[in-house]
């Protein structure tokens, strides 16, 4: 099966249950997946998929677009794969010979999902037999550390999920673990030059990350891979919506307010006291 997972990084790492579960029960299937090279480190060293960059000559029978958009929709036609599938709310659905429903009816549930059943719930249509969808899987070796340490991601991918730079420093004074920042080489970590910092590829976010023993953050990509690692996690919502992007199966506080900068930093310190981390 050639699955095509396109865009974000979040969206790459709640992929990883959906595919867990289609090798969990049928092991002679082989996943190749399609992400943009980007997210691609999302998926280094996963037993259950295969990176995929030419389509064509993956050769699949079924071809999953999982996102929904043209390109993926083109790249599902590019395949050859002998049957098509995608959701039946996509764009172009004349190109699906399989058109998935909502996952609420799949799942048999009236209520808002996470995007982690979103994504699961195509596998249990496809045939998957209903089970306990797990957490997400990255894998990477651990980062070296000398003493305990949080990471700290102060970054989002829009102006209202990302709460003020200066309030993170604050937060940081107070934690019982040493704080890394994290993000991206194009980042400004003006505010935050007093403590470590760790500028750093996927690949060595995963590896940070898995060494770790907290996650704060605003809503976002490295988020969702700290709850892979199972690490504690408060993670910090502006106008997103939170049932649908919450940590998936790990212990986590979810501040939400809009706007975000109304959040105080005794509140999510607070939250971080709930977790009960320490050195």
């Amino acid at each position: 099966m050639l699955a095509i997972r396109l865009r974000s990084l979040g969206d790459c790492v709640l992929s990883t249950p959906a595919f867990h579960l289609l090798k969990r029960a049928r092991p002679d299937i082989a996943i190749g997946v399609v992400a943009e090279p980007r997210f691609r480190a999302v998926y280094e060293g996963n037993p259950d998929v295969e990176i995929v960059e030419d389509v064509r000559a993956f050769r699949a029978d079924v071809a999953l677009n999982l996102h929904g958009g043209p390109r993926s929709a083109a790249l599902a036609l590019y395949s050859g794969a002998r049957w098509r599938a995608g959701f039946a709310h996509y764009r172009f659905p004349g190109i699906y010979h399989w058109r998935i429903p909502r996952a609420q009816e799949i799942l048999n549930v009236d209520r808002p999902v996470h995007t982690a059943e979103h994504q699961a719930s195509a596998m249990f249509w496809l045939g998957v037999p209903p089970t306990e969808i797990p957490r997400a899987r990255l894998f990477a070796d651990p980062s070296p550390a000398a003493r305990p340490y949080a990471v700290i991601h102060p970054f989002a991918s829009a102006p209202g999920k990302q709460w003020p730079p200066g309030r993170f420093a604050e937060l940081a004074a107070t934690l019982d673990l040493d704080p890394v920042f994290t993000g991206g080489p194009s980042d400004d970590f003006t505010p935050f030059e007093r403590f470590r910092v760790a500028r750093g590829t996927l690949a060595e976010t995963k590896s940070l990350l898995a060494g770790a023993s907290l996650f704060v953050g605003n809503d976002s990509g490295p988020a969702h891979m700290a709850a892979a690692f199972g690490l504690p996690a408060v993670v910090l919502f502006g106008p997103s919506d939170e049932l649908a992007w919450a940590p998936w199966r790990t212990e986590a506080q979810a501040l939400k307010r809009v706007p975000l900068a109304d959040l105080r930093v005794e509140e999510v310190a607070a939250a971080v006291a709930k977790l009960g981390v320490r050195r």
